[in-house]
Formats: C-alpha cells, sequence, structure tokens
C-alpha cells in the first residue's frame, strides 16, 4: 500500500528522543501538494459524464433506437449510481485505501466514457454509463475523506479548490458540448468519447502521485507507521448525520431540478433556445467562484447556519422570480438559482467538519451521500409529472419552494457545531444505561 493511504503514527511509534513529533499531514510534502493537484483534476470530471448528455440525448436516442421508457432510466441512472455506489466507497476504502479507490474511479469513468462512445446498443450504453457513473460515484464520497485526512489545517481551502474545479467541469461540458462536437464532425459518439481524455488525464495524475507516495515512504527513514485501528461506527444513531443526509438530498434535488428544467421555463416564457441555453450555463458558471469562497468561509465558522439560510433565501427567490416573472429579469433569476446550487460544496465542508477522524467522514459521507441521492431521485421525476398536468410551472414552483424551506430547516441543525462521535457515543451509552434499568427493575412475581 503507498504511503498516501497510511495513517498518522500512533505515540507508541514514536518512543525514540530522536524521532520527530507525529504531524497531522500524513503524506510527504510533494506528495500532499500533488494530491491537491490530483484532487482538483479529480474533480473537474465528476459531471461531464452527466452534463455532456444532455444537450445530444435526442441524438442518443434516434442512433440506437432508445425508447421513451430507457431514456427515463437513464436520466435517473446518475442518482441511481451515485447511491448504490456510494455506499460501497466505504468498504474498498478500508481494503485498498480511498486515494486508490479514486484512482480506480479515475479508471473506470475514462473506461466507461470511451467505451459507451461506441456502444453499439441501448442495453450495452446503459451498463456502460453505469461504470463511469460508478467510478464518480465512488470519487464523490472519497473526496471529503481525503481533504479531511491530508489536509486537516485547509479543510475549507481544499474543498473549495474541489467544489470549484467540479463547477467548472459541469459548465464547461454543458456549454461545448454541442459546439464542440459539430466542431468535430457531429458525431455524438466523438462528443461524448471526447471526455473520456480529460479522465484519463485525471488518472495519470492520480498514478503519479500514488508513485511518488510510495517512493517516498520506501526512501524514508522515519519510523515505521502503525496500522490504523478501525472502528465501525453505527452511523444512523447520529442525528447530525441524518440531518446532513436530508440537507444533501434536497439540494440535489433542487440542483438537478435546475438543470433539467430551467431552460424550458425560460422558452415557456418566450425566451429563445439560445438564449435559455445560456442562461443555464450563467446558473452553473457562478457557482464556480461561490464554490471556492463558500467553504473557505464556512469553515472558518464554528456554525455554519447563517450560511444555510442565505443559500435558500436565494433559491426562494429564484422560485418566485420564474414562477410570476420568468421574463422580466430572466439573468438576475438564474443567478440566484446559481447561488443557491452553492449548498453542494456547503454539504461537503460540514461532512469534513462534522467529524473528528478519518474513519467517521468516511462513514459520514458515503452515509450523506448514499441516502441523499436516494432521496434526490423523485424529486425531477414529480416535478415533471406537475408540469405535464398543469401545463404550467406554479405547481412544480411551489413544490420546489417547499422543498426548499425543509431544507433550510434540516440543514440549520445540520449546521451546528456538532461530532457525530459524540452523538454516537451518547446514543450508546443511553442504550446501555436502559438495558441496565431494565435488567435490574423488579418483574412481577420476583420476590
Amino acid at each position: 500500500m503507498p504511503a498516501a493511504e497510511t495513517t498518522a503514527p500512533t505515540p507508541a511509534s514514536t518512543s525514540t528522543p530522536s524521532s520527530p513529533s507525529p504531524s497531522p499531514v500524513l503524506t510527504p510534502q510533494r506528495a500532499r501538494w500533488l494530491l491537491a493537484v490530483a484532487i482538483a483534476v479529480a474533480a473537474f470530471n465528476l459531471r461531464p459524464a452527466v452534463a455532456a448528455l444532455g444537450p445530444m440525448l435526442d441524438q442518443v436516442r434516434g442512433t440506437l433506437g432508445m425508447s421513451a421508457v430507457v431514456a427515463g432510466i437513464l436520466t435517473a441512472l446518475p442518482s441511481l449510481c451515485f447511491a448504490l455506489f456510494g455506499l460501497l466507497a466505504p468498504t474498498l476504502a478500508r481494503r485498498v485505501g480511498p486515494a486508490t479507490t479514486v484512482c480506480a474511479g479515475m479508471g473506470a469513468i475514462a473506461l466507461g466514457l470511451a467505451a459507451r462512445s461506441i456502444a453499439p446498443d441501448s442495453a450495452l450504453f446503459l451498463l456502460l454509463s453505469a461504470l463511469a457513473l460508478g467510478g464518480i460515484a465512488v470519487s464523490n464520497v472519497l473526496m471529503p475523506v481525503l481533504v479531511k485526512r491530508y489536509f486537516p489545517d485547509r479543510v475549507g481551502p481544499v474543498t473549495g479548490l474541489y467544489s470549484m474545479s467540479l463547477a467548472l467541469g459541469t459548465s464547461a461540458a454543458a456549454a461545448v458540448a454541442v459546439p464542440l462536437t459539430n466542431a468535430l464532425g457531429g458525431s455524438w459518439r466523438v462528443g461524448l468519447g471526447i471526455w473520456s481524455l480529460t479522465a484519463a488525464a485525471a488518472l495519470l495524475v492520480w498514478l503519479a502521485h500514488l508513485g511518488l507516495a510510495r517512493r517516498d515512504r520506501s526512501g524514508s527513514s522515519g519510523p515505521a507507521v502503525a496500522a490504523a485501528v478501525r472502528v465501525r461506527l453505527p452511523i444512523t444513531r447520529s442525528r447530525t448525520a441524518w440531518a446532513l443526509a436530508v440537507f444533501f438530498g434536497l439540494q440535489a434535488t433542487a440542483a438537478y431540478a435546475t438543470m433539467g428544467w430551467l431552460p424550458q421555463i425560460f422558452q415557456d416564457a418566450g425566451i429563445s433556445d439560445s438564449e435559455s441555453g445560456l442562461l443555464l450555463a450563467v446558473t452553473m458558471v457562478v457557482s464556480a467562484p461561490l464554490s471556492f469562497v463558500i467553504p473557505a468561509y464556512a469553515a472558518r465558522r464554528p456554525d455554519q447556519g447563517a450560511i444555510v439560510i442565505a443559500l435558500s433565501v436565494a433559491g426562494l427567490a429564484a422560485y418566485a422570480g420564474l414562477a410570476f416573472a420568468p421574463a422580466a429579469a430572466p439573468w438576475i433569476w438564474a443567478l440566484l438559482a446559481g447561488l443557491a446550487n452553492c449548498a453542494f460544496p456547503l454539504t461537503l465542508t460540514m461532512i469534513g467538519l462534522r467529524s473528528r477522524t478519518g474513519e467517521g467522514v468516511t462513514r459520514l459521507s458515503s452515509f450523506t451521500q448514499g441516502v441523499g441521492y436516494l432521496i434526490s431521485v423523485p424529486g425531477p421525476i414529480l416535478i415533471g409529472v406537475l408540469y405535464q398536468r398543469e401545463h404550467g410551472w406554479y405547481g412544480p414552483l411551489a413544490f420546489l419552494a417547499v422543498l426548499m424551506g425543509v431544507q433550510a430547516f434540516v440543514g440549520r441543525r445540520a449546521a451546528r457545531p456538532r461530532q457525530i462521535e459524540d452523538e454516537i457515543a451518547v446514543g450508546i451509552a443511553d442504550g446501555i444505561a436502559v438495558g441496565i434499568a431494565d435488567e435490574t427493575a423488579p418483574r412481577p412475581g420476583r420476590g
């Protein structure tokens, strides 16, 4: 196992007077900053598989003879894969380490995107899409783990770097997918397959990081690193974990609804197709710089509740504007919707702040994203059903506004300065106390 996959030395491993004291930075300096670069390039590749497909879905359906039912499955596939594969990420991380798992995830993304671009039928296209999305899912979960483990003194800035890069990858894929496809001859196969090259580049960076970490470790004259003691945390006992999961699921619902339906809202208001696409790009682009600023600011505060409320108010204002005057100030509504979508990097930051240990962050990230993405699956579908039934946007946007209110409530709960280890310990202690009381309580017939 490379050095980047190890944990901090225990006090017993530094018993000699000449041994340096343990540092919270768990990798050699070169590997540490190469890891920061690797995190950024990996994050860039976590959304193009989804964002580039949307503008070309009609072409894909036509070529592969994809039915409407299969197309519906394809649009729901990201959330399902993010949930299911995300829940497997802790097991993979325990076996081979989080950095190696993310490296394998980059390989899965590159292979899945390249292979699905030459898929001859719908079934194989879905299977290879699931392969790429599985790589994205494990990387999604383990990014906060890597940040917490290797950058404990820089959780906010490095989370911001990761979030900003993810936002740039999303907006770039959405904005250039069609123009790039046209420039390369107009084939959707080329337009989708080209994104495998950026994933392959990220894979090379991760391989370089792992190789450098292994070389630095093998050449070190320092004390041996003790094996990590891993404790399985009953994460479902933590109220903060549940609050984070619900908050994550609701913000994902809002984000997917925005990406999927915002152009249609503007088009129904009389705005051209080209301008509505540009407005969607603006929504995603505005979140890029804010995704860097908000985590750094949030990490300096013990309680992130004020940020949760501010982002929720922005979302409610966007929905009100889109419902009652979509064509009056479309750029303002797009900007406000983009601001509301910054709840995603805020959640990632809170995952790193709500746990003390690397194992805790792993379990919390997996639980939050796995449960959260499952929560997000029905939302965009229900919005489509409401839109089809009403032939308008008042109902769907009112539904989103209600969800945003719930998001603000649970987000405020998740933002409190609590650690899941403390909540779990209290829950276990209470359970033991109740059990002892039950055993010692007098029972009928007992003399």
